[in-house]
């Protein structure tokens, strides 16, 4: 993603997520200073950025330790540099805004906002190399847009996006301009249009989410905040915007994780020598379950990876490799005793939470699902794009069974 495009994702972060922020009354009695703070905060949610400006300059020279007026001071700066026509100018602001951002994160915030504009911000302030036509169409319309000139904004991005028809971020644009203005429909519409220029972004899917989130239809925003982490499941952002929405039916995201013991560890000096470092002290049938994960493994490691994978001169631990090792090591947990319903010896049934999560994985048949958005690494994280394109559903259904609780009834 081009680096202007980047930047400009951060600045519709801060329209979408501001009313989000729940700032709270800072610690202190200075009646003057709490008046004028409600001010900037009340002008900050109604997206009045260049107005509420001056206001939090001024308070955070007088409370520089309120780390929630530096998150307002930094985004009012980021909105205020999309209008300055002096390119070196706009850097000074933005390289300012992400120093505050800094100082707001040491005191420390941890805002969700504040997390994806350090992510997305360039340390060096510099968002555009490109002086295209379309380039030049989209900096006249973020600079509308930050003056919440909508109507403008709406203009311009339209004319980027008749220049090149598949520019999602144009089309994404207009639909947060629809958003700005407060026609939900056509915010709605153009969030969709964005993905089908390009689902495997995901965007459109968070800020159609936030929009759901901010009108009350929960569910509908479940599903959008869930397709977000399938486009993406490797940005935090795409993660941060899931949580955001547990967060506002006050819920938890649950946490899905297998605890394979350390008698698992599989190390090798070369193809020929693998070795896989056993521990006497778990029960045997759990021994008998991760010793043949580890077996799986250590043929992968020596020949197996080769054959699946012959153009590829590394090893490389890959999602073929541990969904087989995961489906032995479940075949083997099958077949004790408690897992067939049989009436036998209680010391030799499966127990314990991630013998009773394999088994759940395994009958479900959510393994590779698992895998790839729970417990992937960077050579599984290669095999994600392969399994998507052919697996999208799957994946949207684990993180609903798995990972993400229920909208809670209207």
């Amino acid at each position: 993603m081009a680096s202007s495009v980047k930047f400009r994702m951060v600045l519709v972060l801060f329209l979408s997520l501001v009313s989000m922020l729940g700032y709270a009354q800072a610690g202190n009695s200075d009646a003057g200073y709490q008046a004028q703070r409600r001010q900037a905060m009340e002008l900050f949610n109604q997206h009045k950025s260049l107005e509420a400006l001056p206001l939090f300059e001024d308070l955070a020279k007088r409370k520089p330790e309120d780390d929630q007026v530096l998150v307002g001071l930094a985004t009012c700066l980021l909105r205020h540099a999309a209008t300055l026509e002096d390119e070196e100018a706009a850097v000074k602001e933005r390289v300012r805004a992400r120093e505050i951002l800094l100082k707001a994160k040491e005191l420390g915030n941890n805002d969700t906002l504040l997390q994806n504009l350090l992510q997305l911000l360039p340390p060096d302030g510099h968002i555009s190399d490109s002086k295209t036509p379309v380039d030049q169409a989209m900096n006249r319309a973020e600079a509308a847009f930050a003056r919440n000139d909508f109507e403008e904004a709406i203009k311009n991005y339209s004319q980027a996006l008749q220049l090149d028809p598949k520019n999602y971020s144009a089309a994404l644009f207009i639909g947060d301009s629809y958003f700005g203005a407060k026609n939900w429909a056509k915010a709605a519409e153009w969030d969709e249009r964005a993905i089908q220029i390009n689902p495997d972004t995901e965007t459109a899917y968070r800020y159609y989410a936030d929009m759901l989130t901010k009108n009350g239809d929960m569910e509908k925003a479940r599903i959008r905040a869930i397709q977000a982490v399938v486009a993406e499941p490797y940005n935090p952002i795409s993660w941060r915007g899931l949580e955001q929405w547990a967060r506002s039916n006050h819920l938890h995201l649950n946490e899905v994780h297998l605890n394979i013991p350390a008698q698992a560890n599989i190390s090798s000096k070369d193809k020929k020598t693998i070795d896989i470092t056993l521990e006497p002290n778990l029960p045997q049938n759990e021994t008998a379950v991760w010793l043949a994960y580890s077996l799986s493994r250590g043929k992968w490691r020596r020949d197996e990876f080769q054959k699946h994978f012959p153009k590829e001169k590394e090893y490389r631990h890959s999602l073929d490799e541990e969904t087989e090792a995961l489906t032995l090591a479940a075949r083997v947990c099958s077949n004790l005793p408690d897992a067939k319903d049989k009436k036998e010896d209680s010391s030799s049934r499966p127990k314990g939470p991630d013998l009773l999560l394999l088994l759940h994985l395994y009958r479900s048949h959510m393994i590779e699902p698992y895998v790839l958005l729970n417990a992937a690494d960077e050579g599984i994280a290669q095999d994600y794009e392969g399994y998507r394109q052919k697996n999208r559903s799957t994946l949207e259904t684990y993180l609903s069974d798995f990972v993400v609780p229920a909208a809670p009834k209207q």
